[in-house]
This record gives structure tokens, C-alpha cells and sequence, in this order.
């Protein structure tokens, strides 16, 4: 077996060839990111062997870095390896206590890595393809997470401009309220409005629900309001409300382009009560194939939801903190997954309610049933079937 080490970086890639015997057959050497540099790495790599499947190619998870060379290493039609840089940075200090880190040395400490078989599984094309996805979930995780902090701003500042007003509303990220005060961004423009335009302005945009009676119950609010008269806040506020409506815009397409995946991929996951198109999607793009993965435990360790653990001579962890070290985004629609579908499906609130009768507290027993979660997710995937036939 051939294999090739190659430590990842933004303009160049450090590359390292060895053989099963541990002869060297190219020493560290360096190639461009560009087509030029990827076709040098292949014209050598065929120059040691002419049979593609006794090559193995290793190298670490740098995000967009590694992506185009992956691509290009898959449609070669190499066996390749992406490890986690913890895992490769475990390997290299576990052969040396020197604190020597080069990307020549990474390059060797890779090929030397998948040499050692250390329980490494390829990347497939699915895997590759599966970016896609990838890409999408965690944008729009990013777009709601960007909402999110402009949605607080918006209460700060009817809390500065009309602070009565959010007594008065269900919740002011409403299309209604946010329309209002699009026009009219402060206690002191909706008390000198026109009644006749207020009454208008909320009918419209609520589809009916509010009439003239609330428009009167808004004026007068306004008119007696504590809020503060200032021209610079309303201004913040107008451009903070049109910037939400652009990222629901923006969201709404993602969501669209994201269902559209989900609806080719045919996954069983979403026949699981609770879980919608974007949690589902966020799951499955996460994990990418499950064939990587031997096991459910081996994807909650993916996540960083195993238990840590720590045991020296007679001392040994009474409460086993969560790692929290793996892909934040699977562990979040996990996490987020579960509370629906304990809510939405029977047998897992019936699961959670023994978890806490139990005496665990309400956290650790929805983690435990987000284990539960995932070995049903893990066992559909595999055998194809539904929710219902899968349970």
C-alpha cells in the first residue's frame, strides 16, 4: 500500500508519499493550491503505483481549504481520508514529547497516521456531495443567529422610544407591529399619526386582525408614553426592521433550496414526529454517511455528547461533563430535535418522564433521550425504513 500525507494550508499543501513498509518514497514537498500543483501531487502519486486502489490519501478537516483538493483527490478516484486536526494533533504528540509542529511534520504525521489504520474511515462521494446541504443548514443557522441579535435590538429600542407598546402585542416581531413601526418608529409619530392612515397601515398588515379600535388603543398609549423623543434611535430602528426583512427573505429562499435537497434525498428522518425539514437537514448533513460511522455512540462522540471521562489510581469522575467538542451544529439540531419530538411523539416524552422521575435533571434527561434519538436515527438511515416501522 501507498500512502500519501498531505498537511492542508490556504496558497500551498505540504505532501508527504510513504509505502506499508515505511520506505519514503517522496520526501516532503510542497505544491500550489491550483490546478498545476494538484496535477504535480497525482503525476507523482502514479508515478510510485499504477493501481489507484492500493493508494491511501490523508488529510486533515481545514474547512474550505481542503475542500477543492478533496474534490479533486474523488474524482480521481483515490481512497481518501479527511481526520479531525484534534485527532492528528493527539497522533503527533503521542510519537514524540518534543513540541516539534511543521506542515512538513503534520504531512508525515498523517501518512504515518493512516498507515497505522487507527479506525480511520474513508470519504466518500456521497460525503463530498453532502457539502451542499452542508452549506446551506449552516448558513441559514448563521441568518437566523444574525436575526436573532437584531431582533433584540429591536425590543431594546421600542424599550427606549415606546415602551408601552410591547404590553400591548402578543410579541412585537409581528408583521403588523414591525410595519408599524417601520412608519411610525417612535411613541411621539404614532401619537401625532393620522387615525384614518394608523387604522389602514394595522388592518393591512395584519390581514384584518387589528382594526380601529387598536389603532385608537396605540394612539392613545403613544400619547401619554414615557418614551423618548430621539430622531436617531427611530432611524436605528426603521433600518433594523428592514434589515429583519431581508433576512427573512433570505432565509425563506435558503429553506426552499434546503427542502428541495431533502425531498431528492428521500431521507426516513423526517417520518419522525417533531422533526422538520430544517432540523432534519441539519442532522443528515452533519453526519453525511453513516457508513463512516460503526455505531450511534460514534456519532454522539461526532457531536461531542459523550460523557467525558476521567480515572487516575482511585480517583475517578462522579459527574461526567459533556465533551462539547465535536460539530456544535449537529449537537445543536439534536439537542433542538429532541425537545420536539419528546413533545410530538409519545414514546419519547414517555422516555424523558421516566429520565426525570428518575431525579435527573431536565438537561441530562433530554440528553438522554437524545440518545435514544440518535440510535433511531442511526438504525433508519441504515435499513431505509420509516419511523413507524423502524420502531
Amino acid at each position: 500500500m501507498i500512502y500519501v500525507g498531505i498537511d492542508v494550508a490556504k496558497d500551498k499543501h505540504d505532501c508527504f508519499i510513504t509505502n506499508s513498509d515505511g520506505e519514503v518514497l517522496f520526501k516532503s514537498f510542497t505544491i500550489a493550491n491550483n490546478r498545476e500543483g494538484f496535477e504535480t501531487l497525482f503525476q507523482r502519486i502514479q508515478s510510485v503505483s499504477d493501481d489507484l486502489t492500493k493508494i491511501k490519501v490523508g488529510l486533515e478537516a481545514t474547512g474550505h481549504y481542503s475542500y477543492n483538493l478533496l474534490g479533486f483527490l474523488l474524482d480521481k478516484g483515490l481512497t481518501t481520508i479527511v481526520i479531525n486536526p484534534l485527532h492528528t494533533n493527539l497522533y503527533r504528540k503521542s510519537l514524540s514529547l518534543r513540541k516539534t509542529k511543521t506542515d512538513k511534520v503534520d504531512a508525515h504525521t498523517i501518512a504515518s497516521m493512516i498507515m497505522s489504520d487507527v479506525n480511520l474511515k474513508s470519504y466518500s462521494d456521497t460525503s463530498y456531495h453532502n457539502e451542499e446541504l452542508k452549506s446551506l443548514t449552516r448558513y441559514r443557522f448563521d441568518k437566523v443567529k444574525e436575526r436573532a441579535k437584531l431582533k433584540s435590538s429591536v425590543s431594546r429600542l421600542v424599550c427606549i422610544l415606546f415602551p408601552e407598546l410591547e404590553k400591548l402585542v402578543p410579541t412585537l416581531h409581528m408583521a403588523s407591529v414591525h410595519t408599524l413601526l417601520s412608519e411610525f418608529p417612535s411613541a411621539h409619530a404614532v401619537a401625532s399619526a393620522h387615525l384614518t392612515r394608523l387604522t389602514n397601515l394595522l388592518s393591512e398588515s395584519s390581514k384584518g386582525r387589528y382594526g380601529k379600535e387598536t389603532a385608537i388603543t396605540f394612539r392613545e398609549a403613544a400619547k401619554s408614553s414615557i418614551g423618548s423623543n430621539m430622531p436617531a434611535k427611530a432611524l436605528e430602528l426603521k433600518h433594523t426592521i428592514k434589515l429583519i426583512r431581508e433576512l427573512d427573505t433570505e432565509i425563506e429562499e435558503i429553506e426552499n433550496e434546503i427542502k428541495s435537497i431533502m425531498d431528492e434525498i428521500h431521507s426516513p428522518i423526517l417520518t419522525i414526529p417533531g422533526i422538520s425539514y430544517r432540523m432534519g437537514a441539519m442532522i443528515i448533513a452533519e453526519i453525511g454517511d453513516f457508513s463512516r460511522f460503526d455505531s450511534p455512540d460514534k456519532i454522539l462522540a461526532y457531536a461531542g455528547m459523550s460523557p467525558s471521562t476521567y480515572q487516575s489510581g482511585q480517583l475517578d469522575n462522579c459527574y461526567a461533563h459533556m465533551e462539547k467538542r465535536g460539530s456544535r451544529y449537529l449537537r445543536y439540531a439534536l439537542y433542538n430535535s429532541t425537545k420536539y419530538v419528546c413533545h410530538w411523539d409519545e414514546s419519547f416524552g414517555a422516555y424523558l418522564e421516566k429520565k426525570r422521575a428518575e431525579g435527573k435533571h431536565y438537561n441530562v434527561a433530554l440528553s438522554h433521550a437524545t440518545k435514544k434519538l440518535v440510535r433511531t436515527i442511526y438504525a433508519m438511515e441504515k435499513s431505509g425504513q420509516a419511523y413507524n416501522n423502524a420502531s
